[in-house]
């Protein structure tokens, strides 16, 4: 009877570390480097941080401007150019067309800043 409790023991214990085993060792990651990225890659990515960067600053003023912290002066001014900036750059994302600061140079305006 001991022997088959400590047999018992002894293969639950084998038992758990084979499943525990996975989540107990180090994964090792394909790669995060983002210098791998080719060109196209990249710009796609570029392009996806400026609409996410563009549509947040947009919720936020919608929503600054709700509480009323913008005025509707300040409002009118701030969200048309919030408003092109997305369009460009999710009509970049949808055709593959220029990105935005290019889209602002040719159409003769400065690249925009990150409103804050």
């Amino acid at each position: 009877m001991t022997l088959a409790l400590l047999l018992a023991a002894l293969l639950a214990i084998a038992c758990v570390v084979t499943v525990a085993w996975p989540f107990l060792r180090e994964p090792e990651p394909e790669s995060d480097a983002l210098e791998k990225l080719e060109p196209s890659e990249r710009r796609r990515l570029d392009l996806l941080e400026a609409r996410d960067r563009a549509l947040a600053a947009l919720k936020e003023l919608e929503f600054d401007h709700r509480t009323g912290t913008v005025s509707d002066d300040d409002y009118r001014a701030l969200v048309g150019p919030l408003r092109r900036e997305a369009a460009a750059t999710l009509q970049a994302l949808d055709d593959g067309a220029l990105p935005v600061e290019e889209v602002d140079a040719r159409e003769g305006r400065p690249a925009r800043e990150r409103i804050s």
